[in-house]
């Protein structure tokens, strides 16, 4: 009996779930900010009551800033760190 994931390695079935998992709490997680920043403050979680302008331009940073600090965290480890100390 072939203990493999539709055809691939077996470890590739955890690779995929902790792949999955991850993207999706990170943008449920986008989501979830955006609600709660435009949240009105009354009720049981009050949220910050802010305009859609000011949290989309705060999801707006946030987003950029997961997506551009690779370029100063590669710089890092490949000039800083060096080959054998970004690798493990």
């Amino acid at each position: 009996m072939d203990k493999g994931f539709f055809g691939h390695p077996i470890g590739l079935r955890t690779l995929f779930l902790t792949e999955m998992w991850e993207r999706m709490s990170y943008y449920g997680m986008r989501a979830l900010l955006v609600l709660y920043m435009t949240g009105a403050m009354t009720g049981f979680n009050p949220g910050l009551g802010w305009s859609a302008i000011e949290a989309n331009a705060i999801y707006g940073i946030y987003v950029g800033f997961v997506y551009f600090m690779v370029v100063p965290g590669g710089w890092i480890a490949d000039n800083i760190l060096g080959h054998q100390k970004a690798e493990y």
